[in-house]
């Protein structure tokens, strides 16, 4: 059934009171079942699912992948067997409720792989877990209340589109409307997609072979001791299909190819088998992956040689390594992503004055929709209650004083109303660019206390991130006549579900081998399997705002200028192309803080989709294929079925072995 929606020209000259009673009269399902009991608890249980695999990707990349798709597809899968199975059919605004909640248990991880990392490095203290979800919640909370005043404008008034609320929604509109053989279809690639995943990444899991071998397959007469030898010498490699191609090989040692004297694994150039990566990569698109690429051979392959024989990357303990080299390209790599990042950002400013246009317009006559939107009443008392909230935690956890989390609450609120804005427009929250201005903000406000510097920096990143994502939340259900209210409610209930699974299985995945009566032993909450980019861009901005350029190498500072201007450049080409300029200078930024191997994953997987057809233009009536029609499934798939086994993986190694 196609979506009912207004024209063009009803949109620029109806008033908001004749559109919202349009919407009420045209699509409006009334009391359809929406927020039920079950919805409420499918959406609680796969947003802590796929939350698990957004903290595993971003953890590996920095990147944040929407889950809103995904959750919709499992849901109608879920529900339609059980409907054959005689239980009650799952309403189109049932699954809308679902893909609220589950949509916002997906973003409550970038705090824990961002801010609150960082912190925990800078300070070499690790919080509790009561400490990091209340102060998650919290924020979270604020922003949905930043988020309600803007509801009314940005979705019912100006109708804006919001790219990947919009997709969610046809996408439902395609399951429940049509043949459900359609819906199941997808749902069947999605699931052979993940199935497979997970098989190759089971073939790469050695903890659990080991575990399996030693509790399951032990030979009899043969002890765990000889066993576990036998595996060390060589039979693992029989059941290993190693992430890492050099080891399985056997390029290991002194046999490990080198690059200008120095051994490739060390400078991270390694072929690699990453599949939750290659299906991170494949929704990145190859624009995206191949300037991962340019940016990752720009990095490792030339500047880290060059400054390692000019002596400005120095070994530890004989050796070289990801976060030894991260000492040196971050900079470059920040620069060009902050650069282009706010030349985005401010390239169009009607795109943010207009974000404040008629913001608080009084309505004349009577709200015909008054019974089932937010009251505005909730953002006037609740915003001013949870911001002395946050400011007392801030105090509390951070050491922040009151006052300095209070003055910046009114700039939080600028940056999140254009964040919006944007999102509305490009489907892209600005998060990382409207995080630096507050970290610029409160390195004059406050110089020299990086504590405030990441404490309120975090604070605007979340909240600009949950108001743009209920809206972005809220508009699907508004094409489908859902009840705004409602979703209001379940988005709430994800951020308890995402805040409660992320936590705790950041502990599991990140704090093994931490000795908390070994302050120094905190760093290693970035490793090599997870160097966490993000975490890497807030302290470095943090430790310059708050310490100054004075104690960096002198090729830091060139560095930075060229990657500043070049960023500059390479941004205002690609918005005067109309982004026709196949490179985007965020992502080449980005490589300079992700491993080689990761980026080479990411790239094959963007590579492999577009040879598949994805991304490439086709003529008018030619038909699609499997990959093209079914792109998101099956890179959702791909990095549901690896990353959860990946997860099991480190879980079997932490509590069975």
């Amino acid at each position: 059934m196609a979506i009912k929606q207004l024209t063009e020209e009803q949109i620029r000259d109806w008033s908001v009171e004749q559109k919202d009673r349009w919407w009420f009269e045209n699509v409006y399902r009334g009391n359809m079942p929406q927020l039920t009991m079950r919805a409420a608890v499918t959406g609680f249980l796969l947003g802590g699912l796929l939350s698990a695999t957004n903290l595993y990707i971003g953890a590996k990349t920095g990147w944040s992948l929407g889950v809103g798709i995904t959750s919709v597809i499992l849901a109608f899968a879920f529900f339609k067997i059980l409907q054959n199975l005689g239980f009650s059919e799952f309403t189109i605004l049932e699954n809308n409720a679902m893909q609220s909640i589950a949509t916002s248990a997906g973003y409550m991880t970038a705090p824990l792989i961002s801010s609150l990392a960082a912190y925990m490095i800078v300070n070499e203290v690790i919080l509790p877990w009561w400490q990091i979800i209340s102060w998650n919640v919290a924020l979270s909370i604020l922003g949905v209340l930043f988020a309600f005043p803007m509801k009314r404008r940005f979705i019912n008034d100006e109708q804006h589109p919001f790219p990947e609320g919009q997709a969610a929604g046809v996408v439902m509109d395609t399951l429940h409307s049509s043949d459900a053989s359609v819906g199941l279809y997808k749902a069947k690639v999605l699931a052979v997609a993940a199935g497979a995943a997970a098989f190759i990444k089971f073939l790469q899991a050695e903890s659990i072979h080991t575990w399996l071998q030693v509790a399951l397959w032990l030979p009899a007469g043969l002890t765990k001791k000889a066993w576990q030898k036998t595996i060390d010498d060589g039979a693992k490699r029989i059941w290993v299909l190693h992430e890492d191609l050099f080891q399985l090989f056997g390029l290991t040692g002194d046999r490990v190819p080198t690059f200008r004297g120095i051994k490739m694994n060390q400078l991270t150039v390694v072929p690699a088998l990453d599949l939750a990566l290659m299906g991170a990569g494949g929704l990145m698109g190859i624009r995206a992956g191949a300037s991962l690429l340019i940016g990752a051979i720009l990095n490792y392959l030339i500047l880290v040689p060059w400054m390692i024989d000019l002596g400005d990357i120095k070994p530890v303990n004989g050796a070289y390594s990801f976060r030894v080299i991260t000492t040196w390209s971050l900079w470059p790599g920040v620069a060009a992503m902050v650069v282009a990042s706010f030349v985005a950002f401010f390239a169009k400013p009607a795109v943010i004055t207009s974000a404040f246009h008629g913001l608080f317009g009084k309505r004349t006559k009577q709200d015909i929709l008054e019974d089932i939107e937010v009251p505005l009443w909730t953002s006037i008392i609740g915003i001013p209650i949870m911001s002395l909230v946050t400011a007392v935690m801030a105090w509390l956890y951070f050491d922040v004083p009151i006052w300095a989390s209070l003055i910046g609450l009114p700039l939080t609120f600028v940056v999140s109303l254009i964040a919006a804005n944007s999102t509305a427009l490009t489907g892209t929250t600005p998060v990382g660019a409207t995080s630096k201005i507050t970290q610029l903000f409160y390195g004059i406000v406050r110089p020299g206390d990086i504590n405030s510097n990441l404490a309120t920096a975090g604070i605007t990143a979340e909240v600009v991130s949950n108001s743009s994502n209920l809206l972005m939340d809220i508009k699907p259900g508004y094409m489908l006549g859902a009840k705004p209210r409602q979703q209001a409610i379940g988005h709430i209930i994800g951020i308890f579900s995402g805040a409660i699974a992320s936590t705790f299985l950041f502990y599991v995945l990140f704090t093994k081998g931490i000795d908390s009566n070994d302050p120094a032993t905190i760093a290693n909450l970035q490793s090599e399997q997870f160097p966490m980019p993000s975490v890497t861009v807030w302290t470095g901005i943090a430790k310059v705002l708050t310490e100054g350029l004075k104690n960096l190498p002198p090729s830091i500072i060139k560095a930075v200028i060229v990657a500043a201007i070049s960023a500059l450049v390479l941004e205002v080409l690609r918005i005067q192309s109309r982004n026709r300029l196949p490179l985007s200078p965020v992502a080449i930024g980005l490589a300079f803080v992700i491993d080689f191997k990761s980026v080479l994953c990411m790239f094959m997987g963007a590579f492999l989709f577009w040879l598949a057809g994805v991304g490439r233009s086709r003529t008018e009536g030619q038909p699609g294929n499997v990959f093209v029609e079914n792109h998101e499934p099956i890179c959702a798939g791909i990095i549901a079925g690896a990353s959860l086994m990946g997860i099991a993986d480190i879980l079997v190694m932490v509590f069975l072995l």
